[in-house]
């Protein structure tokens, strides 16, 4: 029963964030056409499309990087489905869920080939590249997977000093 219900969370994260990061993207593509919307300080709404990896590495190699991602993305849904703790299988869905919000843009956006898409991008803090809602869970994913890691240790050792 735990393991069901920590595959759940794990299933349920992953859904939330390709959800999420979807609806975002199609409200950016709706919405950003035109003109960018300025925010307070730096930031701004801008629409681009990316067809490379993280901060622009790779460019032109679109389906290469999206195969990688792709063979990436089941590694972790397998280590994630097999988490014995739920927050581990939460920060794993998030991370999955990232990978696999941009995998989407790759197989049905415009671009060249099988998985050649370009990847809507659209908020810009304008002291970073410009990124989406799928490449922010994927570093929300890592801080939660170490914030798990770190309260385990901490109940591990609280545990031993109580025997």
């Amino acid at each position: 029963m735990t393991v069901t219900r920590h595959r759940l969370a794990f299933a349920a994260a992953a859904a939330i964030v390709v959800g999420a990061d979807q609806l975002t993207k199609h409200l950016a593509l709706n919405g950003l056409d035109d003109a960018p919307i300025d925010l307070p300080g730096s930031f701004r709404l801008v629409l681009t499309f990316n067809d490379s990896a993280a901060f622009s590495m790779g460019g032109g190699r679109t389906s290469w990087i999206a195969a990688l991602a792709l063979c990436v993305a089941i590694g972790l849904s397998v280590v994630g489905l097999r988490s014995n703790r739920r927050p581990t299988a939460i920060g794993w869905g998030v991370i999955v869920g990232g990978a696999a919000g941009n995998l989407v843009d790759r197989a049905l956006r415009d671009g060249n080939g099988v998985l050649g898409g370009r990847v809507v991008d659209f908020i810009d803090p304008g002291f970073w590249p410009v990124f989406n809602v799928a490449d922010a869970a994927l570093w929300v994913g890592i801080g939660l997977l170490l914030l798990a890691t770190f309260r385990e240790e901490r109940r591990q050792a609280a545990l031993e000093a109580g025997s």
